[in-house]
């Protein structure tokens, strides 16, 4: 089959011959037809972000496509079925096999390449708000990157779990963009201290939960802006990984929270967990238009290169997609 390979002297992108996988027992063979761009292939591509023991070396962490086999013992699936899914790896492939229990069937009303910007940003942030953050209704969440894919799909969630959002952004332009989606406060962080907008908006109290994709660089601001029994997730490092003069104290007197999260590194039965737990949340927003995917723009793959090249320079807001005609 053909897929996307890395040159691994210069990082390069090409498109070139790669063994098809071995459908196994309850697995499904999907012909893949749009695949989106996520941090972690811009990291995975410079050998920072190897893939799990067994996956793919192929990058792409989501996909969409049209069942073209059906392994045993699988039920409720058949060849022709468009469906989406979380991939551990290979996405940027003409097919891939995956878990017949990891899929999730299109809703009519989308296209493959909107399909292909849900799983990686949806799946992320519902794991983070409620499986991890526990998020209930009422609650205050600070998003930063609100403009990003998971950004996005968090502004989205929160709202229709009934509490509100606060998000950081870069621009006016893309702070805008979040309060459409949903967002009730907004702050620039080339221009504002975000903790004081975030103290100013909660009258002092804090928020309940924070999304960071920066990581040290925003540490000392976050314990600021969080309020007691609050959780700080910490989904990048955008800005570090290592936070100097850790002040244990701070946490203490709060009582903060602060999560580690990696959707990759998850298990496949904790996946396929996660999977049925977010379907059944969300199927029925998405079939209704409550919910929706946020596609900045779509490529061909043979523009993979410079697609990246978008995602590097923090150019987009939402989901940067690869429509899969080689």
């Amino acid at each position: 089959m053909k897929a996307v390979l890395v040159d691994e002297q210069t990082k390069k992108l090409s498109i070139g011959e790669y063994e098809n996988t071995v459908l196994g027992e309850g697995e499904l063979r999907v012909s893949v037809k749009a695949t989106a761009i996520n941090r972690a292939d811009l990291l995975q591509k410079l050998g920072q972000y190897p893939p799990p023991e067994g996956a793919s070396p192929i990058l792409g962490l989501e996909m969409a496509g049209m069942i073209k086999e059906v392994g045993p013992s699988v039920k409720g699936w058949e060849p022709g079925d468009r469906i989406c899914a979380l991939l551990p790896g290979g996405g940027y492939a003409e097919e891939v096999v995956i878990p017949a229990e990891m899929a999730i069937r299109i809703p009519e009303r989308f296209s493959y390449e909107e399909a292909a910007a849900i799983p990686e940003v949806f799946l992320t942030a519902y794991l983070n708000l409620f499986v991890l953050g526990g998020l209930k209704q009422g609650q205050n969440v600070l998003i930063h990157a609100g403009a990003s894919g998971v950004g996005t799909a968090a502004i989205q969630l929160v709202r229709e779990a009934g509490a509100k959002s606060i998000v950081t952004a870069g621009s006016q332009d893309k702070l805008d963009f979040c309060a459409k989606l949903g967002a009730d406060y907004g702050i620039n962080y080339r221009t504002d201290s975000f903790s004081d907008k975030v103290k100013e908006y909660t009258n002092g109290n804090g928020v309940n939960l924070i999304l960071d994709f920066v990581g040290a660089s925003y540490y000392e601001r976050n314990l600021e802006s969080v309020s007691k029994d609050g959780k700080i997730i910490f989904i990048g490092t955008m800005g570090g990984g290592k936070i100097e003069g850790f002040n244990i104290m701070q946490l203490m007197m709060k009582r903060i929270s602060l999560i580690g999260s990696t959707l990759r590194s998850q298990s496949q039965d904790q996946k396929i967990e996660l999977t049925k737990k977010f379907t059944d949340f969300s199927l029925a927003l998405f079939e209704e238009g409550r919910l929706k995917p946020i596609i900045d723009s779509v490529w061909d793959i043979h523009e993979v290169n410079e697609a990246h090249d978008k995602m590097q320079n923090n150019l987009n807001k939402g989901k940067i997609v690869l429509r899969m005609d080689f």
